[in-house]
């Protein structure tokens, strides 16, 4: 074997054992993340999504629960629209060159008071759906009177009291 062959041959070994080693790599970082998402799905108190619940229920029920909790969804849609479109002037606001604190704060007083007013006509649509199912069916369906359960664990009230204490104390410039 020659000097250039060596070197050939020496230079595809090293690329195929980066290569092998880029692999092995990949594959345990997924399977640990694959593990880790088996893991959060066998957490006990977990729940499956509620509309994997609705779609075993009886066909002539499970229509009649979509389409009353669409209807609600879309009653509340001008309100999230509403919420929505205060928060991003808000934000517009708060970018500007002169800042007013009172006009932020407003709006997002708006902002939350259609939120409020769209999460109440979601859960009055949902309560009116839920009254016309069979305990079991209730039973199944009443986690769609929670709100995001791992956002708010993830909030705890202490951290939250922190926040609103640093804002309070934060200087407001001018």
């Amino acid at each position: 074997m020659t000097s250039r062959s060596l070197k050939i041959a020496l230079a595809v070994s090293v690329a195929l054992n980066v290569f092998a080693a880029a692999a092995v790599g990949a594959v345990w970082v997924a399977r640990d993340k694959i593990e880790d998402r088996v893991a959060e799905a066998h957490k006990q108190g977990r729940r499956e999504p509620v509309w994997d619940v609705i779609e075993r229920m009886d066909p002539a029920v499970r229509d009649q629960v979509k389409t009353q909790l669409r209807a609600a969804a879309m009653q509340a849609r001008p309100d999230f629209e509403e919420a929505r479109a205060a928060r991003r002037e808000a934000i517009a606001l708060t970018g500007a060159e002169t800042f007013d604190p009172v006009a932020v704060a407003a709006l997002l007083e708006r902002s939350r008071a259609s939120e409020a007013r769209g999460r109440s006509r979601l859960e009055t649509g949902a309560v009116e759906t839920l009254n016309q199912l069979s305990p079991a069916d209730r039973k199944a369906l009443a986690p769609i009177l929670s709100r995001h359960k791992a956002k708010r664990e993830a909030r705890k009230p202490e951290k939250a009291a922190k926040a609103v204490a640093a804002a309070a104390s934060a200087p407001v410039r001018p």
